[in-house]
């Protein structure tokens, strides 16, 4: 028997019970089932009456109800997930750009498959080709090597991708990055008014979109402020870990070079400089002033606290969320680039230079 509308029939369903259905929802709330299907599917959830949907929403939860997303796929030719394709797990910029990303989808009726390649090319195409297996609606690509074969042939395939952290020349695929040339130029501003006249850079990896647009923006930077450019002062990192870090500031101490401060591709760059200065006995920021860039979680709590540039990665979440959304529902058809706006947080790694030339290493 149908129950009255406006109530909700509340059939309790035990395990020993089949498991309720959509049909068992609508008698429960009064309503055709049709209106069911579309209460309990954020994407057309809009179309029903806001009261109707409660109603339905509260008959669903009394009953224990699930909706199938096997039969939800097979009916909307959708299966309701977007892969998410990380470099490095370990990396702390990452967690909070998935809460972003998950923070849009979820109310859209998607889950996130989070993925992480290890900087493997080969691993990278093998996790990629489990996702198109699972026939997920979307992409949203973390990865940003500068040749990437692999993005080339998801665009050929028409793939629904957002890229994070990079953007590209060669396809017209949308995008979500944060502002690298503003963030150098902020980090280089702030220690030339220090009084920094020579500036290192310990750049990210160069086959990578990021590494190689923070260094270009390093080089005009120094520049544009009448600073030194000199080549030997920029080494480029093997990687974003804080082992190359340490790696290239060995590198560069070992040069007959002088320099008062450094600006790192990113935090754990910087945080490698940190492991040399406690292997030599150099002084941060008293012999080398250092900048980071991200802000990653923790900074402010590292001696010294780390002056890094402020990256907003949940909003880069977010946005890449909302332009993969906005692409799987016909809202956006141009590849269009979000940029994010950046800021320098100023702490204890930064101060003006105490010499004028090469650290001398503490014997």
């Amino acid at each position: 028997m149908t129950a009255p509308a406006g109530s909700v029939n509340a059939i309790a369903y035990d395990c020993k019970m089949p498991r309720p259905t959509l049909r068992d929802v609508a008698e429960a709330a009064g309503v055709h089932a049709a209106t069911v299907s579309r209460a309990l599917n954020p994407a057309t959830q809009s179309q029903v009456k806001p009261a109707t949907a409660r109603r339905v929403l509260k008959a669903a939860k009394t009953l224990g109800y699930r909706p199938n997303p096997i039969a939800r796929s097979l009916k909307t030719s959708r299966s309701g997930t977007v892969g998410m394709v990380i470099p490095d797990i370990a990396n702390p910029v990452f967690p909070p750009m998935v809460r972003g990303l998950e923070s849009i989808l979820e109310p859209h009726g998607y889950n996130c498959w989070v993925v992480s390649t290890d900087n493997d090319a080969t691993r990278e195409a093998e996790l990629i080709a489990g996702l198109q297996g699972n026939h997920v609606d979307g992409f949203v690509l973390a990865t940003a090597r500068v040749d990437d074969p692999l993005l080339e042939k998801l665009h050929d395939e028409e793939a629904k991708i957002v890229l994070v952290n990079r953007r590209t020349s060669n396809q017209p695929i949308l995008s979500v990055v944060a502002d690298d040339v503003t963030g150098i130029s902020l980090a280089v501003a702030h220690l030339k008014k220090l009084g920094h006249q020579r500036i290192a850079h310990l750049a990210g990896p160069q086959n990578t979109s990021t590494g190689q647009a923070r260094s270009a923006a390093f080089r005009h930077a120094v520049r544009d402020h009448g600073l030194s450019d000199d080549p030997r002062l920029v080494i480029e990192c093997g990687d974003w870990r804080e082992a190359f870090g340490a790696e290239a500031l060995r590198t560069l101490l070992s040069r007959d070079v002088n320099f008062t401060a450094i600006v790192a591709g990113n935090d754990l760059i910087a945080l490698g400089c940190y492991d040399v200065f406690r292997e030599t006995g150099l002084r941060c920021p008293d012999d080398i002033s250092v900048i980071g860039f991200n802000d990653m979680m923790f900074m402010d709590k590292v001696q010294p606290p780390l002056t890094s540039v402020r990256v907003p990665h949940r909003q880069v979440g977010a946005e890449a969320g909302r332009l993969l959304v906005g692409m799987l529902n016909g809202e956006i058809d141009d590849a269009r680039s979000v940029l994010l706006p950046v800021e320098l947080v100023v702490r204890d790694s930064t101060a003006p230079p105490h010499g004028s030339g090469r650290p001398e290493l503490q014997s």
